[in-house]
């Protein structure tokens, strides 16, 4: 093997890792919400306890578009390395502090005040964790391989929500009992995610930067906001346009279908998770097929493909899922949906870092994104938990529809990055 392939395998394998962890961190929130959402606010309504925690974690997606901006502009004037090593950071500060805040019995409003300061931490953490670790996976592959190499992104984010699953699985079936979980268990998981989170800050202070980045790293403008906006206007609300349906439709088929699958389908928690782990962990397996096939017929064709079929399809199948009794029928039809939904995740990275120059590579794909992930993907489950709770959750499905439609049009009026990529003008081979 080249040293240069040894060098691209370890920094897709360093970057990735990393990635995983935060995403768990990230997760893990959603993930167990189901029982600590009686801890953290007053004795009540189920659904209202679950709007309550949903909103928080909506409000963690507001410092996400701050984070995409403050360790875009690192990324770009410092280095993929520095801003990736912050962010990890970050995250396992907000990871601990949610293990250890005491229940709303103990320290009344306090409890809820410092479950959003620990979300705003993360929120700002996982905003600049997407646009640095997408440029720095995006920049390290060879031109040829790039779809295939930058979809380990979402396998690592999916690896992250699988590996939050699986902990919950864990402390479900083997060590636990429902009791002991709702009033402690669902602590271990943030502890597990704080100690993580050092072990990936310790394997990112000793990963190589990118070669795109010290080819560039004497630049003017580098991570300059009034540079992207005044030069690359087109490429920026682009990636809003890209962005908007795509990670609807992520966030309703992921973190809020397991609640689904128990307040509208009225499945127990235990099975809800069953279901969710095994059908994230085949998605998981579809990035990089997809990301493949992206390599060899281009990008446009499966962004084009997510956004007509989730167009026709996204009504019909959570219809259909929340009337059925069979757990089958839930699996099979959630997975028929992340199929549909892996012509964008597989791709979207690699998509909106080939539209930038290297100069403000990480801003461009992180800040509109981030502002575009605040506003539709982080506001997923309150809405849908909204309609709900006021009769009409048929809406929601309708609103998704929409927004990939919206993205759809883009999909159908962009270039085809991969035949003119900017990643190609500014490749760079490292030293080994």
């Amino acid at each position: 093997m080249k040293n240069t392939d040894a060098w691209r395998i370890r920094a897709i394998l360093t970057g990735s890792a990393g990635n995983l962890v935060e995403w768990y961190d990230w997760y893990i929130y959603t993930t167990f919400s189901l029982y600590f959402a009686p801890v953290f606010f007053p004795k009540g309504n189920y659904t209202a306890q679950l709007l309550n925690t949903a909103a928080i974690f909506a409000v963690g997606f507001l410092m996400r578009p701050i984070g995409g901006w403050m360790f875009g502009r690192i990324a770009d004037q410092k280095g993929r390395k520095a801003s990736m090593t912050l962010s990890v950071l970050l995250m396992s500060m907000g990871s601990m502090l949610i293990a250890f805040t005491p229940s709303y019995n103990s320290i009344g409003v306090a409890a809820p005040a410092l479950l959003l300061v620990a979300r705003l931490l993360q929120g700002l953490s996982v905003g600049g964790e997407y646009g640095t670790s997408a440029t720095y996976l995006s920049e390290v592959a060879t031109a040829s391989r790039r779809g295939f190499y930058s979809s380990f992104q979402y396998v690592t984010l999916i690896g992250g929500q699988l590996t939050a699953l699986g902990v919950q699985m864990l402390l479900q079936r083997v060590f636990l009992s429902p009791p002991q979980l709702q009033e402690w268990g669902w602590r271990i998981p943030f502890v597990i995610g704080a100690l993580l989170a050092f072990f990936a800050l310790y394997l990112r202070t000793h990963m190589q930067e990118s070669g795109s980045f010290e080819k560039h790293k004497t630049s003017t403008n580098k991570g300059s906001v009034k540079a992207l906006f005044q030069q690359y206007p087109r490429a920026a609300f682009t990636v809003v346009g890209l962005t908007m349906g795509g990670t609807l439709a992520f966030y309703t088929y992921t973190t809020y279908m397991q609640k689904f699958l128990v307040n509208t389908v009225h499945l127990t928690i235990e099975r809800a998770t069953t279901i969710t782990f095994y059908v994230m962990l085949i998605y998981a397996i579809l990035q990089p097929l997809f990301g493949w096939l992206s390599d060899i017929y281009g990008r446009k064709p499966l962004l084009i493909g997510f956004g007509v079929l989730g167009t026709l399809c996204t009504v019909p199948i959570l219809s259909t899922i929340s009337q059925t009794s069979s757990e089958w029928t839930a699996f099979w039809l959630i997975l028929a949906a992340l199929v549909i939904v892996s012509g964008y995740t597989s791709i979207n990275a690699v998509v909106k870092a080939e539209m930038f120059p290297a100069e403000v590579r990480a801003l461009g794909v992180g800040f509109p994104y981030a502002i575009t992930v605040a506003l539709f993907g982080g506001t997923a489950e309150p809405i849908a938990l909204y309609f709900k709770k006021t009769g009409h959750e048929s809406w929601f499905y309708w609103y998704v529809t929409a927004c990939i439609f919206i993205s759809l049009l883009v999909y159908i009026t962009a270039r085809d990055t991969k035949r003119s990529s900017y990643l190609d003008k500014d490749f760079t081979e490292p030293s080994a």
